[in-house]
């Protein structure tokens, strides 16, 4: 499988970075860590990686037509209730991962295989606007796995201080307490 040169492959390369980064958030973590509700709005980290799942199932599979794996939270309907968002407890850190990674690699034969310009249609959006293409989807999905990885990336950082892979070529520890305390003097003239 290779993933036509040009803009396909520079969308699959954008998107893969933003999925690894998405599963680097869970290394290192214990399942309490993964799968706790980290905002008021029940955010975590294992929840997100099965809401990438549901969303590369969803867009690149179901949109075309396509072979796709069994989503229990659609089959029982618990998607419409956030069943996607947060992993049961019966649902494993392995499982949850392994389901990501089948949906991806099914996702980069689409990509190898479907021209962007192709008709898709997401099944649950409106019949008014329902036809699209492929590519649009593409566009969507990579741009939703990289907002939801710097999601993680800062519920990672706020769990045991990990930061994104990047953050050492801004500076060691002493540069960033710097910083965030230039930032804290900054608010703090504002209280």
């Amino acid at each position: 499988m290779s993933i036509p040169p040009g803009l396909p492959s520079d969308l699959h390369t954008y998107l893969q970075d933003a999925r690894d980064s998405m599963l680097r958030s869970l290394d290192g973590l214990s399942e309490y860590d993964v799968r706790r509700p980290l905002t008021p709005t029940g955010t975590n980290l294992l929840g997100l990686v099965k809401h990438l799942a549901s969303v590369e199932v969803g867009y690149f599979l179901q949109s075309l037509g396509r072979p796709a794996p069994t989503l229990p939270w659609e089959e029982d309907g618990s998607v419409w209730d956030g069943g996607d968002m947060w992993a049961r407890a019966d649902e494993t850190r392995e499982w949850v991962v392994d389901l990501y990674r089948e949906a991806w690699a099914l996702s980069d034969a689409a990509l190898a295989e479907v021209p962007l310009d192709a008709p898709a249609e997401p099944p649950w959006w409106p019949e008014a606007t329902r036809r699209t293409t492929f590519g649009h989807l593409v566009v969507r999905v990579a741009t939703e796995t990289a907002q939801h990885a710097g999601h993680a990336e800062i519920l990672r950082e706020a769990i045991d201080g990990q930061v994104g892979r990047d953050a050492a070529s801004f500076g060691d520890t002493e540069r960033w307490e710097r910083f965030v305390g230039d930032i804290r003097d900054a608010a703090d003239a504002h209280r």
